[in-house]
């Protein structure tokens, strides 16, 4: 059965993205989607002082109909890496794993296009290998279909056009995606669920769902590839 993901781009996302990435065996990562506002496309949340607090890639002003593709990074931001590179330095300088993965968050924020769909895609493959993963990811518009369709209709389209026999989706596409209307065009839908995964962070109280870096930061190789492995599927 080949299982098929499919997803946006997002800014060093949770653990739940790469158990996606590494369980399918072909991703494909969207870049013809509007980008969203109060999404995870240019944020994510990391561990400071004990608290979640948010990293934010700064957008240049556009409207915000356009496509990932079409959206572009702060003419700031040159000057605003350096400052996320030192805010990250502050936070998980001291945490176990700090030396070996700085260097990898480093080569992603410095990444040198201005491009938001290119910046994302960088640091989305750089992360995967990191980490081990070796799925090929596939950019959305790549894939001969109708790309005037929406929704589970496009989902459809791309999963047949790729000869996908099952579709994987995050938990929280539940409510978005039919069982039984993606089982009529034959294809099985499943929804990834990541199980309770909890680590040492400095000596706080475990904060829940923060960005990769945080996964990557406090755990050995080995301990975030079994994490990998750690959901459900529904």
């Amino acid at each position: 059965m080949a299982k098929l993901g499919i997803m946006q781009p997002y800014f060093f996302p949770y653990i739940g993205y790469y158990q996606l990435l590494n369980y399918v065996d072909q991703y494909v990562i969207y870049d013809n989607i509007e980008f969203t506002r109060k999404g995870w496309i240019n944020r994510n949340r990391i561990l400071v002082n004990g608290k979640d607090e948010l990293i934010t890639l700064p957008l240049r002003k556009d409207s915000d109909f356009l496509h990932v593709r079409d959206r572009a990074l702060s003419d700031t931001w040159p000057v605003e890496r350096r400052k996320m590179l030192n805010r990250l330095t502050e936070a998980y300088r001291k945490a176990t794993f700090f030396d070996s993965v700085f260097p990898l968050i480093e080569r992603c924020i410095n990444y040198p296009d201005g491009n938001l769909f290119r910046f994302l895609h960088h640091s989305v493959l750089e992360t995967a290998a990191f980490v081990g993963i070796n799925t090929p990811i596939i950019i959305s518009s790549q894939v001969t279909i109708d790309h005037t369709l929406r929704s589970q209709d496009k989902v459809l389209a791309i999963c047949q056009a790729l000869g996908a026999t099952s579709y994987i989706n995050p938990i929280g596409g539940v409510d978005l995606y039919d069982k039984e209307y993606f089982r009529s065009h034959g294809i099985a839908l499943n929804f990834l669920q990541v199980n309770g995964i909890s680590y040492q962070q400095f000596a706080n109280d475990f904060c829940p769902n923060l960005s990769i870096i945080d996964v990557l930061m406090f755990n050995a190789p080995d301990k975030v590839r079994a994490f990998l492995k750690n959901f459900s599927l529904i």
